[in-house]
């Protein structure tokens, strides 16, 4: 789906929602897989990096996703 949907989140042990698409949130997880870490601590490790009320969880979810992508892309 090019939707997004609500997934829930603990960050820091607070509950969390964020509104983000099927194929960033899939990226988003193998992005955790490969760190090995759990989703929750890289949403929490994001979350440590914006200021209040600048950018949204989601969008910094998303710009990760797509610079670990080009990353990868750049070393083939």
């Amino acid at each position: 789906s090019t939707k997004p949907k609500k997934r829930s989140l603990t960050l820091k042990g607070h509950r969390t929602s964020v509104s983000i698409e099927d194929k960033f949130w899939e990226e988003f997880c193998k992005i955790a897989y490969r760190k090995k870490v759990s989703v929750n601590e890289l949403a929490s490790e994001l979350d440590e990096t914006r200021e209040l009320n600048s950018v949204s969880l989601a969008s910094l979810i998303r710009n990760l996703v797509l610079a670990d992508l080009l990353k990868r892309v750049e070393e083939t």
